[in-house]
């Protein structure tokens, strides 16, 4: 069975026959050109899944070659051969659009395992792809798990501000899903079908985050060998999303001011502006007021950024999500193990409903692909959720406790803790009935006229614990 169709272009014919017979033994059809104006004829004439090219052809470069190809076919990975190894040539190989980088001579398994590897990152680009396509065409916030008050009040900010090109804050711990919030945002915007363009600035090095966002001029550091456009103009017409922007650095922070001002910025090296169309969103784990008063953040770019605030609350504090989240999960994760998992025991979900979840939803995720994957049943048992959580007599208020250790805060109202344990068990009973009231009513041994007074009294609506439709949301 064939595994791909493979182009390879080399001006040395020895070698290429040798990298021909090495990818047709390992089940590759191959077709072997040492001209670069064949190999581009036939690259135009036919399909191809991959292409294997020499840094340094008769006429022209490898590289320029590829460029060509991406003209035509821009999905379609290069890997790029030389004799010329260097660490300025693998960078700008990689900076004009090649999968991977090997210098002869090199093992064929090594040619092997970098084409394995390229086509199945292709598959899986064409994957999200068609995904995102599929919820272009879909997307609906309704659709978002959303149960608790908290989350609608949001997902309605979220509808009416969509449209506009407000920066907007994004504040919330981590794992309550900022990115998620920004992705809908966009997708609900009238740029939804242009660039959605994320970046984590914390996981860059102040000396690369500046380039990165801005771009660069050829010769403006060492190893600047070209010029490169930063994610701005890589975002123009669409969406930037800043995550974790108060790690920052100062000096970046003032660019980024100018750039949100101005609506242009200098790439790096350069005296010419670039004006650009972007709509920004920011998001970050950290308290900015904070940050500026002890001159880690600008004012008056925390100004700035700060027009239409949104604040994600942590999972703690909407309970009435997990179980509907968890369910989600477990749906999710069968799916993608071949497993028939069904629910979760009774004993599970209480288990999950008293779990404190400081990881957020990111946690409740990876909690629930845990069970998913070691359960031996039908069914999700407390044995693979959430070991060695306190019961509810070892709880205050909702909140952890050692046995034999009540803070003051505890102690000081009594009536504040039973009514926190009455609204989360009020909840959890909810949770597990879908928001059927004769369900609820008989496992919290009350009649329904004082199961509905209790819900009045701790502000609860059935219709929000009603079994969702399928979400995006994770």
């Amino acid at each position: 069975m064939i595994k791909g169709k493979i182009l390879v272009v080399d001006d040395n014919p020895n070698l290429l026959e040798l990298i021909k017979m090495r990818l047709e033994a390992a089940d590759y059809e191959v077709i072997a050109l040492t001209d670069e104006d064949r190999a581009l004829g036939a690259f135009k004439d036919k399909a191809f899944d991959l292409c294997v090219v020499d840094l340094m052809l008769g006429q022209s470069d490898g590289l320029t070659l590829m460029e060509q190809f991406r003209l035509f076919h821009p999905d379609i990975p290069t890997i790029i051969l030389t004799a010329h190894g260097s660490i300025e040539n693998a960078v700008e190989a990689m900076r004009r659009g090649a999968y991977s980088y090997l210098t002869k001579p090199f093992e064929p398994t090594d040619l092997l395992l970098q084409i394995q590897r390229a086509l199945e990152n292709r598959n899986l680009n064409s994957e999200i792809k068609r995904l995102k396509d599929m919820l272009h065409e879909r997307f609906d916030f309704s659709n978002i798990i959303a149960r608790s008050g908290k989350m609608r009040a949001i997902l309605d900010v979220v509808t009416r501000i969509a449209k506009l090109d407000s920066t907007v804050y994004i504040h919330g711990e981590s794992g309550t899903g900022k990115e998620l919030v920004a992705k809908a945002i966009h997708l609900a915007s009238d740029r939804k079908d242009t660039t959605f363009v994320a970046l984590n600035c914390a996981a860059l090095p102040e000396t690369l985050l500046e380039s990165e966002l801005f771009g660069h001029e050829k010769g403006a550091f060492t190893g600047a060998v070209r010029s490169t456009k930063g994610l701005f103009t890589q975002a123009h017409g669409g969406t930037l999303f800043l995550d974790e922007i108060g790690d920052m650095p100062l000096a970046t922070q003032s660019k980024l001011l100018r750039a949100l001002q101005e609506r242009q910025f200098y790439p790096v090296g350069s005296e010419a502006p670039v004006d650009v169309d972007v709509r920004v969103i920011v998001a970050t784990n950290k308290d900015l007021v904070e940050q500026v008063k002890k001159g880690l953040f600008r004012d008056d770019l925390y100004y700035r950024i700060h027009v239409i605030p949104i604040y994600l609350p942590p999972l703690r504090e909407r309970k009435e999500d997990i179980l509907p989240l968890a369910e989600h999960f477990l749906k999710k994760f069968s799916q993608q193990m071949k497993r028939d998992v069904k629910g979760f025991t009774p004993e599970a979900v209480r288990r999950l409903m008293l779990h404190e979840w400081p990881g957020n939803v990111r946690e409740l995720e990876n909690t629930v692909e845990y069970a998913v994957a070691m359960t031996q049943k039908d069914i999700v048992t407390e044995d693979y959720v959430i070991q060695g959580k306190q019961s509810p007599t070892e709880r205050v208020g909702g909140l952890p406790m050692e046995r034999g250790a009540m803070s003051a805060d505890a102690l000081k109202s009594l009536k504040h803790a039973r009514d926190a344990f009455e609204r989360d068990y009020l909840v959890q009973v909810l949770s597990m009935t879908e928001g059927n009231v004769s369900q609820a009513a008989k496992l919290a041994g009350k009649y329904r006229a004082d199961f509905y007074d209790l819900l009045k009294k701790h502000d609860l609506k059935v219709d929000e614990f009603k079994r969702a439709k399928p979400s995006y949301q994770h």
